[in-house]
């Protein structure tokens, strides 16, 4: 009996073990057939959402080409001006053109300028002259005149020195840059009260009031000016100047006019205007007092002479300055200079004397020198007949010339 009962409980157990696993099969089966659900469920979803994306990016690559076909197509031309064009289109240096200041300190402006519509080129090496015609350079050879241009520059090759050139370019393009003759406008009035600069002694003037106005016989008008600085003085109309500022439309080339001296404000001399306002002399005005001192200045510095001389030369003295005058005016506006670089060894007449120098600045047409010996420092003009350089040029130039006249 016990082993009868001890079967059937075996076998019960055994059908419980059954059941309990044939459930867990049933189960799985049913969470495997969820999920398989689920995942036919989601996949028509993402299907259909890349769908979707593909349109839109077939779309956005549809409007793109029709924006692309109608837009203009940038083309970009480049074209070479020429150098007239190029100059004038650079904006100005600062301008000092309206400034008390007269400012000599500075060497861009002599190397914005290179010699292209030159003239006539003269190197001392070479007794060859170019002459510029039609925009295109000749040159004319000429024979040694004897055995004097070697001579003259005997002492410029043994001291392995480079040789003086002389560059005659034109001063400007502009026609308001380059005027040489007195404009047509109405004289100002001079009258008793008025305020004036007077000659007072020679190349020293001084502020004063014309207190009378005498006509002499031959009717010429005499003022009498009566200084702040005490004294009075009856002089002509070229030895009075106004006071007031001139305009720019009144100044010229060879205009006489009065500037304050740079060591006394107070005190002014006359001079020859030489250079009217450009880029190439950063907008200043060059004047060469009766002394031969060459000066930059600006507007407010220059008082235009009352009643100039219809040739302001006729008011110099005979002297070296004169002739030098005459020549840069007849040379005008393709002024002759010489070309140097800062610390280049020259010689420069000083008291009547060639003296060793040396190049500190180039400023325009103006070189700033210092004296070996003496330590002194000077402005001199770069085509002043003071320079060794030019004056031995100057003559080889006479002679080629008496040569070219005898041919």
């Amino acid at each position: 009996m016990e082993g009868v009962e001890m079967d059937m409980g075996l076998s019960d157990i055994r059908g419980s073990v059954t059941e309990v696993e044939n459930g867990r099969e049933e189960k799985f089966e049913k969470t495997n057939h969820s999920q398989d659900n689920m995942h036919q469920s989601a996949e028509p979803c993402v299907s259909s959402s890349s769908t979707i994306k593909t349109l839109c990016n077939k779309r956005q690559r549809e409007t793109d080409y029709d924006f692309l076909s109608h837009a203009k197509k940038a083309v970009v031309v480049l074209t070479r001006l020429p150098d007239h064009k190029i100059s004038a289109l650079r904006p100005p240096t600062p301008p000092q053109f309206y400034s008390e200041d007269d400012s000599l300190n500075t060497s861009e402006s002599d190397t914005q300028w290179e010699p292209e519509n030159d003239l006539i080129c003269w190197n001392s090496s070479k007794s060859k002259k170019t002459t510029r015609k039609n925009g295109r350079n000749t040159r004319i050879k000429r024979e040694p005149a004897q055995q004097n241009n070697n001579i003259d520059f005997k002492r410029c090759e043994e001291l392995h020195e480079p040789a003086p050139i002389i560059i005659s370019t034109a001063f400007a393009l502009c026609s308001d840059e380059t005027r040489n003759v007195r404009p047509d406008l109405p004289e100002e009035e001079v009258s008793v009260g008025m305020m004036v600069l007077a000659r007072k002694k020679h190349m020293r003037w001084q502020r004063g009031t014309i207190v009378e106005i005498l006509t002499k016989e031959n009717g010429h008008l005499k003022y009498k000016v009566s200084f702040e600085e005490k004294g009075k003085s009856l002089v002509s109309g070229h030895h009075i100047a106004f006071v007031t500022t001139p305009k720019l439309e009144q100044l010229y080339v060879s205009a006489r006019v009065v500037v304050s001296c740079p060591e006394n404000k107070s005190h002014f001399q006359t001079g020859i205007l030489a250079e009217l306002p450009s880029r190439r002399n950063r907008l200043r005005f060059l004047v060469f007092t009766d002394n031969h001192v060459p000066l930059y200045v600006g507007l407010p510095s220059l008082h235009l002479v009352c009643r100039p001389l219809k040739n302001s030369l006729n008011d110099l003295p005979d002297s070296p300055h004169k002739s030098f005058m005459t020549r840069y005016l007849k040379d005008w506006p393709y002024p002759h200079l010489t070309q140097y670089k800062a610390g280049q060894s020259i010689n420069v007449e000083l008291d009547d004397v060639q003296q060793k120098c040396e190049v500190l600045v180039v400023d325009s047409s103006l070189i700033q020198v210092i004296f070996q010996e003496s330590q002194q420092k000077e402005w001199v003009y770069r085509g002043s007949t003071r320079l060794e350089h030019m004056t031995r040029i100057l003559k080889l130039r006479e002679i080629e010339e008496q040569m070219s006249d005898s041919e």
